[in-house]
């Protein structure tokens, strides 16, 4: 089937649900505006039609932002009919080149194309879980044991996840935190408030051991 590119009105356009990537005001946002106001939009952007109306952003939450500051109306837009787990996978592939991507973006990311990935293959492989997490792995450039660290990341409370995403909690002490209960994670997080400081990686794995024991 070919791709067709319309142009849509900015306000047709809505987020992909649970979208992982925070679209923020920085400088690229800035060069992107003044880009747009200079030459339009040079990429468009990848969408699918909503049951209710409208259209889903696939790839292109930042080009329809910037078009919103430049004052654009419309934006090209590659309309595909597509299911969800496959705009799932577009959504993230589309989205983990680019540069500055925060630890919890990737870890969100990650969790949601295998969940995807799982869903697609449920039907034809039962024992799907650890080609799935090497196929997300394979197709992101990472190693499978770091496709998990991340997907970990998701079992921390937001506050520490922010701690990591600032680089104030490595991301090895991080995985060993992210098996604490959450009663367990708000005490630690308090206690770094209160401290001023941040577990090291032995202190983290001594906290996950205690945790295991019930003390």
């Amino acid at each position: 089937m070919k791709d067709t590119i319309k142009e849509i009105p900015l306000g047709e356009l809505h987020p992909f649900p649970d979208h992982p990537f925070g679209v923020r005001d920085d400088e690229a946002m800035a060069q992107t505006v003044e880009s747009i106001k200079e030459y339009g939009v040079l990429v468009p952007a990848i969408a699918r039609p909503r049951e209710n109306g409208g259209y889903e952003i696939i790839a292109g939450h930042r080009r329809k932002h910037a078009c919103e500051i430049a004052g654009l109306k419309t934006m090209p837009v590659i309309v595909r009919d597509i299911d969800r787990n496959t705009a799932t996978i577009v959504m993230v592939d589309s989205n983990l080149q680019r540069e500055n991507i925060l630890p919890s973006e990737r870890a969100k990311a990650y969790k949601m194309k295998l969940e995807a990935i799982k869903r697609q293959g449920a039907r034809t492989d039962l024992t799907n879980g650890t080609k799935s997490i090497q196929k997300v792995a394979d197709e992101a450039g990472e190693s499978r044991t770091q496709v998990q660290r991340y997907i970990r990341l998701n079992e921390l409370q937001p506050e520490l996840q922010h701690l990591v995403d600032e680089g104030k909690i490595g991301m090895t002490p991080a995985v060993e935190i992210s098996y604490l209960k959450p009663d367990e994670q708000k005490m630690l997080i308090e206690t770094i408030d209160s401290e001023q400081a941040t577990p090291s990686f032995s202190q983290a794995q001594r906290m996950r051991r205690l945790s295991q024991e019930g003390k």
